[in-house]
């Protein structure tokens, strides 16, 4: 089944230094296509990593989950099966695999192996029988496990996958479902629970090819930094999330938190930013919301009040904006920019609809979504926008709900309006 929808959306102004004065600015037209149907549910994950294409090297093959239900988290012994999307066969979807390591905000951590990404990929997988997650290298080609990276003492999953293939970013997806639900699995054992800080719990990067794994930054670590800034502070324990590695896997952006299920007052949400060596280990005074996306080198796109705007991570200061209030009514939405840097989408919410505005940065070329039901879908199951781009740079990946009310995954095709 294929629904498509057509919009295009002309603004009269631009806050975007390539445009010239003057000169007449292109529109963009959107045009959105159902991929997939049924009574089962579908979806590919939430922002949660910089850089995540859902499709395969040719762009054949796209990523998604396939559950029955999603009308709450799944329950331990509840299984989601790992599908690609076969655009070259009428977008037939294949089950591959099955994964107890999932939930149905964030996915399964989905990332194509950049090394191999004609047919090997990532996704976390949890034992049923000890909690442990893990995370798994799949081959499509041989439809097989080619390795599982598996650490007694440390049961991590993907938090990341750098942009040359060298290494990912490990996390405890244990302690995150205890410390905030809807960023981890439930059923999950979270070996740090004992501790607020523990100094054997953090972020972790693992050699791709070699399975060796160190920890790159402690809760320790992160908790004498805090006391610092703020020596009368006070926590159950603290988590990290959005483990954001830049385009060139240098630098890790990411948010430490704590109080997610108390008082706002006691809520701790701190930016904070590390070289991938281990070194310079930095907490950001100046936040720039909640789901920020890396642009090139170490400058972020986030929010400052009502503006999208770019941050230096080195400098630690404002140095630009995109767009503009008019163009994006929520800065603080999902956003995502194309392989290539130059088309930006900003995903947001309006009433029970996702809403997605592209501009093209060279020409300030815009184009804007009709409405995509979310239905009433909220909390720990809410069906964030979540824009992934293609590598062709055309195209973007989003969920929403089919006129059945299942979940499913939409394609927004971004043409030259005409």
């Amino acid at each position: 089944m294929r629904t498509f929808i057509s919009a295009i959306t002309t603004l009269s102004f631009f806050s975007c230094a390539d445009i010239h004065a003057g000169a007449q600015t292109p529109t963009l037209t959107l045009e959105v296509e159902q991929l997939t149907s049924g009574t089962h549910h579908h979806f590919f994950g939430y922002i949660g990593q910089c850089q995540t294409i859902p499709w395969n090297a040719d762009g054949r093959y796209i990523l998604c989950l396939r559950v029955a239900r999603i009308d709450r988290m799944p329950l331990p012994g509840e299984a989601a099966t790992v599908c690609v999307i076969d655009t070259g066969q009428g977008n037939q979807v294949i089950e591959l695999d099955k994964t107890h390591g999932w939930n149905p905000q964030q996915g399964t951590m989905f990332y194509w192996h950049p090394g191999k990404a004609e047919s090997q990929f990532f996704f976390n997988d949890r034992d049923p029988a000890t909690g442990r997650v893990f995370t798994v290298l799949y081959d499509l080609q041989n439809k097989k496990r080619l390795r599982e990276y598996r650490y007694r003492d440390t049961p991590i999953g993907n938090g990341g996958v750098s942009a040359d293939g060298s290494f990912f970013m490990g996390l405890n997806y244990g302690r995150l479902a205890r410390l905030r639900l809807v960023t981890g699995y439930p059923g999950a054992l979270d070996w740090s629970r004992r501790e607020p800080a523990p100094d054997n719990d953090g972020i972790f990067k693992v050699d791709i090819r070699t399975g060796e794994k160190k920890l790159l930054v402690s809760y320790r670590e992160l908790h004498e930094l805090l006391l610092k800034q703020n020596p009368e502070l006070d926590h159950s324990g603290l988590f990290i999330n959005h483990t954001l590695l830049n385009r060139q896997g240098t630098r890790l952006y990411f948010f430490v938190r704590g109080g997610w299920g108390g008082r706002k007052s006691d809520k701790i949400n701190v930016p904070c930013s590390i070289h991938t060596d281990g070194s310079g280990l930095t907490l950001h005074r100046k936040h720039i919301g909640g789901h920020p996306e890396w642009d090139e080198g170490n400058v972020l796109i986030g929010r400052k009040g009502k503006d999208q705007i770019l941050y230096d991570v080195d400098q630690k200061k404002f140095v630009g904006q995109i767009g503009s209030t008019s163009l994006f009514p929520d800065p603080e939405g999902d956003i995502s920019l194309s392989p290539d840097g130059q088309m930006f989408v900003n995903g947001y919410r309006k009433g029970n609809q996702n809403f997605y505005a592209v501009l093209r940065r060279a020409d300030g070329a815009f184009g804007r979504s009709k409405g995509l039901n979310r239905g009433s879908y909220s909390g720990d199951i809410r069906i964030d926008p979540a824009p992934r781009w293609n590598r062709s740079n055309n195209a973007i990946l989003v969920p929403g709900l089919a006129e059945n009310k299942t979940r499913q995954v939409f394609l927004i095709r971004v043409l030259e309006s005409r």
